[in-house]
């Protein structure tokens, strides 16, 4: 037998039960998550833009590659997309949120195969400009700035690899699992957010010394949603080990590998940084 509302004494009104608010929340915790990711990016990317763009302009940087251009807008379009999905799922409109939703099976391949073709031609923008300068400048941006790029490669390629399966599954659970695949398609998008937060210079950050910060961040990000589901599921979702399998072991490799002789020696041969 369904359980009538209850009335509320002063207006005469349905006044929301427990199950209402809950119901709501798991709606809404989703478009928050996005909301917070979106801003995130901006927030991260904007002023750094902002100050690329006065470079570029002075000559104290080279010119934005179109690859760059590229994977900015087949991000920004990833998150949006993201955003939209999760307020056409919470106001109802399942059948929108199917039809757009075939937009991130062309937005998946396109921004993995143009992150990774941004990692070489940016260092490769970056060993003209040393071969270019004067011996003292070439000598201070070959220690200073090169072992960091060598080492932002290392995310980058971290990045790449997870985003990449993590969407993927989320998407191939589209039509099977629809708990999985909005969880798996939110970690995914956390994995490359990294890369907004790390230019955030109001935030302690780890960087370029160590990841510290890399890996913890990004669970701040995650957490509402995260408890959310704890408090709903009374256990943790089997997405959230998904990404735990994949996670910790990249971020295990990536504290090895960083600063080492091991992966500089391999990374000198991309883009031409010796």
């Amino acid at each position: 037998m369904a359980t009538a509302h209850p009335i509320s004494a002063e207006n005469g009104s349905v006044a929301p039960t427990a199950s209402d608010w809950k119901a709501a929340v798991d709606r809404w915790i989703y478009v928050f998550t996005a909301g917070l990711m979106f801003t995130l990016v901006l927030v991260g990317f904007i002023p750094d833009s902002i100050r690329r763009i006065a470079a570029v302009n002075a000559g104290e940087l080279p010119p934005f590659p179109p690859i760059l251009h590229a994977h900015a807008v087949l991000m920004g379009s990833w998150i949006t997309l993201l955003l939209v999905q999760s307020t056409l799922m919470a106001t109802g409109r399942r059948k929108w949120h199917m039809q757009t939703g075939v937009a991130g099976l062309f937005l998946l391949p396109s921004m993995v195969i143009a992150g990774f073709l941004l990692v070489p031609v940016r260092r490769s923008q970056l060993a003209e400009m040393i071969a270019n300068a004067p011996a003292n400048v070439a000598a201070q941006l070959q220690s200073d700035l090169v072992p960091v790029v060598n080492n932002i490669m290392l995310l980058q390629i971290r990045a790449g690899i997870l985003f990449a399966i993590l969407a993927s599954l989320g998407l191939w659970f589209r039509k099977r699992d629809s708990g999985m695949h909005k969880r798996l398609m939110f970690l995914a998008t956390l994995v490359p957010m990294p890369a907004a937060l790390d230019r955030m210079e109001f935030l302690p950050q780890s960087m370029p010394e160590g990841t510290m910060t890399v890996e913890l961040y990004p669970l701040a990000v995650i957490a509402p949603m995260f408890i959310w589901d704890l408090f709903r599921l009374g256990r943790i979702h089997r997405a959230y080990w998904i990404w735990i399998a994949l996670a910790v072991p990249a971020a295990l490799i990536t504290d090895h590998l960083w600063s080492s002789p091991e992966w500089f020696s391999i990374a000198a041969r991309v883009g031409g940084l010796g």
